[in-house]
């Protein structure tokens, strides 16, 4: 139990820092002109593909393991 103590800050770290790069690097199809309210001619749906579709599925991954590691955590120091 004192190396899962021992580790998880470490791990927390790692998955944080994964899951931001993995948001990061995920590319919007909406350009400058669609954050400015203009539209790119009408096609509202992007189907993700290949590095794109990974990096998407990944934050999904490290998300909710980031989630669970804190969880974890929370009830580790509860009852220590």
């Amino acid at each position: 139990m004192s190396l899962v103590i021992s580790v998880l800050p470490y791990v927390q770290i790692i998955l944080s820092v994964v899951l931001v790069l993995s948001i990061l690097l995920q590319q919007t199809s909406a350009g400058v002109g669609g954050a400015l309210g203009g539209s790119d001619g009408g096609s509202f749906h992007n189907t993700r593909r290949g590095f794109e579709k990974f990096l998407f599925y990944l934050s999904i991954v490290c998300g909710i393991l980031f989630a669970l590691f804190a969880l974890l955590s929370i009830i580790i120091k509860a009852q220590g």
